[in-house]
């Protein structure tokens, strides 16, 4: 925690660094938001190269653009999707994955110059210098795991890994769990323990949400929604027969998954399955202890935020599916996204304040 220190002139160099957290988490739930975006337009392969100086000008005049567009019809993502596009239809899937990449260079100098400038002042403590330091870390790795998705898009198939989407996202979500934990050592006291058992019932449903948001990424990676559009069924099945089939379980299978069904069938099972679990475990957890719920001011209004959040959450993920009939809509899509990393966040905050750091 940043130190106590009597000199009333570091008092707002403390909310100046508390601001900077917040802008933090801002820009990268923004990134977050973009991403999504990106990934449900279709977009994150329209810039071939990681030129990350000259890369930060987008093209400026029509020959760059025929560049770039060139460069473009090298990507298996033209040759066998999108043979038909024209310079105004790769304008727009570059407008996203342009705006996606300035975005995280944009939060890489607004984190990293003030770092350097609290370090030299000296307004920085042991703890936060290496928690800042290990925030930085995990951005850069974010980073090259966005870049290396990237290229898994570049050789044979027309779309990125969704394994490795579901690795970029959650590097990314570490990134705001570490900048979250790091504000709220700094602005939040920790309650008292009331029960251990409470303790562990919400770390375990930290668990399943971080869980559950992998699998949204993998669910997205493999546009899962389009094969089933239905609900509460999946045309007319609960239990996916093709699932109870051990010839289809195979290696193979997994690895290409765009040449069967099994991932795509496996995957919106889980990501239902798990969406019931959350929502019901939550319900038992609220019902179980709402007289200590009650009892505190904050832990009631977390716990009906998180009610609220999960049930908008459930909400847009039934309407993003029943809506994905030829194509994912990309509003609710993201929207669905960017309230399922709130509530992970939410839920984050709850496990803290319950747990006793003494």
């Amino acid at each position: 925690m940043i130190k106590t220190i009597e000199n009333k002139l570091f008092v707002p160099v403390n909310k100046l660094l508390i601001s900077w957290l917040w802008l933090g988490i801002f820009m990268v739930l923004v990134q977050i938001m973009l991403g999504g975006i990106t990934r449900l337009t279709g977009s994150g392969l329209s810039i071939t190269r990681w030129d990350i100086v000259t890369g930060t000008l987008p093209p400026l005049n029509e020959a760059q653009w025929e560049e770039a567009f060139n460069l473009y019809k090298e990507s298996p993502q033209y040759q066998k999707i999108n043979q038909d596009f024209v310079l105004s239809d790769f304008k727009f899937i570059f407008f996203w994955e342009y705006i996606h990449r300035l975005w995280a260079r944009t939060l890489g100098f607004v984190f990293l110059i003030p770092l350097i400038y609290f370090a030299v002042k000296g307004f920085l403590d042991k703890f936060l210098i290496k928690r800042l330091l290990l925030i930085f870390l995990l951005g850069i790795l974010a980073a090259v795991f966005g870049w290396v998705m990237v290229k898994s898009g570049l050789q044979d198939r027309p779309w990125v890994s969704a394994y490795k989407l579901c690795i970029h996202l959650g590097s990314a979500c570490l990134v705001i769990l570490v900048m979250w934990d790091t504000l709220l050592c700094i602005k939040v006291r920790n309650l008292s323990i009331v029960s251990n058992h409470l303790v562990r019932y919400i770390n375990t449903f930290f668990v399943l949400v971080f869980i559950q948001i992998l699998l949204g990424a993998i669910m997205a990676g493999t546009k899962a929604a389009l094969f089933y559009p239905t609900w509460p069924d999946m045309h007319g099945e609960y239990l996916p027969e093709y699932l109870f089939n051990l010839r289809n379980w195979s290696v193979y299978n997994f690895l290409h998954y765009d040449n069967n069904p099994l991932v795509v069938v496996l995957i919106q099972f889980l990501h239902r399955g798990l969406a019931y679990v959350i929502f019901i475990y939550f319900g038992l957890i609220f019902y179980r202890y709402l007289p200590i719920v009650k009892s505190n001011t904050i832990l009631r209004s977390t716990f009906y935020i998180l009610a609220l959040l999960l049930c908008l959450q459930v909400g847009l993920g039934v309407l993003t599916l029943l809506l994905s009939l030829g194509s994912i809509p990309v509003f609710f899509g993201s929207l669905h996204q960017i309230v399922g990393v709130l509530f992970l966040l939410a839920v984050y905050f709850l496990k803290y304040i319950i747990v006793s750091k003494e």
